[in-house]
């Protein structure tokens, strides 16, 4: 099975240091390199206010993070992503040209 390019972004509980953001991020990450994947420095937007409330949460720390994986790696990632309770939204695109 051949790899594509992904964004990956998520929204984490805004009570998350950047230390646990860091943290969080990287053993996500892990799911991709496992499987042969790899990814690009993730971009810890941090703390910003919702555009609603989620959870009754009003702010998450964003994050961004592209990455290339197999079609069953990425949906591995978004699957274990939405089990994390400290993680409010996530958003993986498919990023190559078609």
């Amino acid at each position: 099975m051949s790899a594509h390019k992904y964004e990956l972004m998520f929204i984490a509980d805004p009570e998350l240091d950047e230390r646990g953001l860091k943290n969080l991020t990287e053993q996500y990450l892990e799911l991709v390199t496992k499987d042969g994947g790899s990814y690009e420095e993730p971009d810890i937007w941090g703390r910003r206010k919702l555009a609603y409330e989620i959870a009754g949460k009003t702010e998450g720390n964003y994050v961004v993070v592209n990455y290339t994986a197999t079609p069953d790696a990425s949906a591995e990632l978004d699957r274990v992503l939405n089990l994390n309770e400290s993680v409010i939204r996530t958003k993986i695109l498919r990023k190559d040209a078609k």
